[in-house]
């Protein structure tokens, strides 16, 4: 139901910039540093074994590498040597050329390490506690601030769509109940699913990891969470300003998952080689968008997937587990998002289907749309388009054929052409003899 400006598809995360950081504020209020182990949230036990990893991994290492690695501030790293140090873990060694102290363990923090290292494999930032992470996750809630007309027309503006279509859209999004979109395939759903996170805009704080008790799930997932410029001159060592470096700000995620769910990969993944935890795909798309694309076709079924998620589309909060049986609770801050080329009442029962709140339907374009889509991939392929080879394609196979104007066509036939104009080094003209072979490619014959 509607194309890129450009004819093609784009990387959303990596070519929006987030508008203005009004949502969150100001981020050193929402998550201030910490001045001392107790402001971490954390036990001293923990920051010590994490602090005897990093030496272990790293060889010898200088104080400002070690602030860098935990995310923490120099004054509490301080306070961490010093116990090492007293427990017998840590020495001193030669200080470098500028005069940095220069650190490394001891025989017996050696010792120590090895020893940690066979409990939990994690090496990173200095988690973030679930008490601390909870509220910030709901602060940081897309819908503290509602999505308006403008705002979406604006998010949507490389897109070609009906007018009408905003008007179901935009109140979905502000809703607190998922969303299903579906319709043919082609009629751009999973498209424009993709694009609504350029709606929200702004940024938002990502913890590296969380900690439940002393066991540390890993959160940040740079293939997701795409780091705001902001965040990156982000300096640990300026107490003055800046917020926590355990949190890392962000773009909106967006996480998309399709054919490839299944039912682990909606619960915290323990691997036993590493001895780490990740967290699920639900809990590293919270403040932003998660997408199940091709609902129907998971090796889960929706059925068994509404069943799991009952709970967390109702009362945005979601049950989790570790390896050692343990439960706690996470919010369910996120927009849920369904795409799906099947019939709904095929998927699902009626009482699954009130749950989801809006259904939005997808279908073929009217001419008009369906023109604009074709002439702008066009000029984005600099290719020559009359109005009489556009109106021969109308006339002599989507009448003739009853081939609905579905907007993914545009995009791929104008695509065949184009490579059939290089390789026969023709003059990048839209011409019926073109028309006829592209069609003919594109389609399977009956």
């Amino acid at each position: 139901m509607l194309q890129s400006d450009m004819g093609h598809s784009v990387d959303v995360q990596s070519s929006s910039q987030p508008r203005d950081h009004e949502h969150i504020g100001d981020v050193s209020k929402l998550a201030p540093k910490p001045i001392s182990i107790d402001d971490t949230g954390l036990s001293e036990a923990l920051l010590l074994d994490l602090l005897v990893k990093h030496i272990f991994t790293a060889g010898v290492v200088t104080k400002e590498l070690m602030v860098a690695k935990m995310g923490i501030t120099g004054g509490i790293l301080q306070q961490l040597l010093d116990t090492a140090k007293k427990l017998g873990w840590v020495e001193n060694r030669q200080t470098t050329a500028d005069g940095q102290m220069r650190y490394a363990l001891s025989h017996t923090g050696e010792i120590h390490a090895k020893l940690v290292f066979s409990r939990s494999g994690y090496l990173g930032l200095a988690p973030v506690p679930l008490k601390q992470y909870i509220p910030i996750c709901k602060q940081q809630s897309s819908r503290a601030r509602p999505i308006t007309y403008e705002m979406l027309e604006q998010g949507l503006k490389a897109l070609v769509l009906p007018q009408d279509l905003l008007y179901k859209i935009g109140p979905a999004m502000n809703s607190s109940r998922p969303v299903l979109i579906y319709g043919p395939p082609g009629t751009g759903k999973s498209y424009l699913c993709r694009n609504l996170n350029l709606t929200l805009g702004d940024a938002v704080l990502i913890p590296y990891a969380i900690a439940i008790g002393n066991e540390i799930i890993q959160v940040f997932d740079p293939e997701l969470h795409h780091r705001t410029e902001v965040e990156a001159t982000n300096n640990p060592l300026d107490l003055g300003s800046g917020h926590d470096p355990r949190w890392i700000q962000c773009q909106r995620p967006l996480r998309i998952t399709g054919g490839e769910l299944t039912s682990e990969m909606l619960e915290v993944q323990f691997d036993a080689h590493s001895r780490t935890y990740m967290a699920p795909l639900q809990l590293k798309a919270n403040n932003g968008i998660l997408l199940l694309d091709d609902l129907g076709r998971q090796r889960i079924s929706a059925k068994q997937l509404f069943n799991r998620w009952i709970i967390p589309m109702e009362e945005h909060r979601d049950f989790l587990s570790l390896q050692s049986g343990e439960h706690f609770e996470i919010p369910f801050e996120l927009i849920l998002l369904f795409s799906t080329n099947l019939d709904p009442k095929e998927l699902v029962d009626e009482a699954f289907l009130r749950r989801l709140g809006y259904k939005i339907h997808f279908d073929a374009l009217d001419e008009s749309l369906y023109r604009k889509i074709w002439f702008q991939v066009c000029d984005e392929l600099a290719l020559s388009c009359d109005e009489e080879a556009f109106t021969y394609l109308l006339r002599e196979y989507h009448q003739k054929f009853a081939k609905p104007l579905i907007p993914c066509y545009p995009r791929d036939l104008l695509g065949i052409m184009f490579d059939q104009i290089c390789f026969m080094k023709l003059e990048p003209v839209v011409t019926q003899p073109l028309i006829d072979s592209a069609w003919s490619i594109y389609f399977v014959e009956s």
